[in-house]
């Protein structure tokens, strides 16, 4: 059997290392903490409980909020061939 993925529109943004509004929203929301830049180079992470354990978002991935709420980050290439943007008129509020 086959199976095709229902569509299904999520929030998503794009975790550039910094600590952003967004940022602080899924630490809020979620248990989440975010761990800046060190003193050795390693750039800053999000370290993101997610329903299968800890995950961990580096600069470039991208943060997604699940249908139930939740949060987990997904790398640029699997969101790339997953996801692709609304239409602007279908974007709706932002939340």
């Amino acid at each position: 059997m086959k199976f095709r993925k229902k569509p299904v529109v999520i929030e998503a943004f794009q975790f550039t290392g910094d600590y952003t509004d967004a940022v602080a929203k899924v630490i809020e929301r979620a248990p989440a903490k975010w761990l800046s830049e060190s003193a050795a180079g390693r750039p800053a992470v999000l370290d993101i409980q997610t329903l299968e354990g800890t995950m961990t978002a580096f600069p470039g991935d991208w943060i997604i909020r699940g249908v139930k709420g939740e949060f987990y980050p997904c790398k640029p290439d699997i969101f790339a061939a997953t996801y692709e943007a609304l239409p602007p008129h279908e974007q709706g509020p932002a939340s």
